[in-house]
């Protein structure tokens, strides 16, 4: 009777395996080489770090959280951070910059330049009025879309045109360019000739060139930046990463992505090798918009 018992016990256990494999995770951390690690091995390496280029999936709950949770934690730790964002441009830093000193609204912030991004409440300003309340430099590193949009009907030599009010707002011109780094390449193929085709990845670098160079002119020694921008724009070691080399490589520089996975259990192949620290979120959980 006994082993009649456990022999059924067994074949409905047997039955079961998706149902019970392991608790539902919200989230899981993985190193460089795709091993598990811990987030309080992520936060000593972002004190150990000048730059932390927090890449993010822009609609994740979970990247906006962990965002929030390293600027606090850096703050208890160093009493200081500085805090930029590819969700403001370069010609909204004197509206940011009146924000933060609690001159303007965010009605008013949304109205200079290309306005607020609409997840902006939800997501952006939960980290920014918390740099604000602990009186934290906020930086707007991006391009203005609009001479992203110079780059991209015209290549680079668009922007020598410009004025030197709007030049202010770049990089140093000629920028540096390689379009035979992976990601460039890649995003080539996409758009293959015509129209969109060698000046497609060039509008994505000017973006990259105008983050890292205000990062690079705006992070105070010994005063941690965090950074927080789509991963494309540093995941592999690309991109803002690439820019930085050019423009300071002195700065120790930490990435961090997130990606999606049906599972969070192991960090697919794929997946492995994007950054120091990769979030990998599942794919049921829910987004921000």
């Amino acid at each position: 009777m006994r082993l009649s018992l456990a022999f059924l016990l067994l074949l409905f256990t047997a039955n079961v395996p998706l149902m019970a494999q392991s608790d539902p995770r919200p989230y899981a951390l993985f190193d460089r080489a795709g091993k598990p690690t811990k987030y309080k091995k992520l936060l000593k390496a972002a004190q150990e770090a000048d730059v932390i280029l927090f890449g993010e999936s822009h609609n994740s709950a979970i990247a906006h959280w962990l965002q929030h949770t390293l600027a606090r934690d850096l703050y208890a730790a160093s009493g200081a951070f500085t805090l930029g964002l590819e969700m403001f441009e370069s010609d909204q830093q004197e509206g940011l910059d009146a924000y933060l000193q609690g001159a303007a609204t965010t009605e008013q912030l949304d109205s200079i330049g290309s306005g607020l991004w609409p997840n902006f409440a939800t997501d952006y300003q939960p980290v920014v009025n918390f740099a604000r309340e602990q009186k934290m430099t906020v930086v707007a590193t991006n391009v203005p879309r609009a001479y992203a949009r110079l780059v991209f009907k015209g290549g680079f030599a668009a922007l020598d045109e410009l004025p030197a009010s709007a030049k202010a707002q770049l990089p140093p011109l000629p920028i540096p360019y390689d379009k035979d780094l992976p990601g460039y390449v890649k995003m080539l193929e996409m758009m293959p000739g015509g129209h969109g085709g060698e000046t497609f990845p060039m509008a994505q670098a000017i973006k990259d060139a105008t983050m890292a160079h205000f990062i690079a002119a705006r992070h105070q020694p010994g005063v941690p930046f965090i950074h927080l921008n789509g991963s494309y724009h540093s995941d592999d070691f690309e991109g803002i990463g690439w820019y930085l080399q050019q423009y300071a490589p002195q700065l120790k520089v930490l990435t961090i992505t997130t990606i999606e996975q049906g599972s969070v259990e192991q960090l697919a192949a794929e997946n492995t090798g994007k950054a120091h620290f990769t979030i990998a979120v599942p794919e049921l959980m829910t987004k921000t918009y």
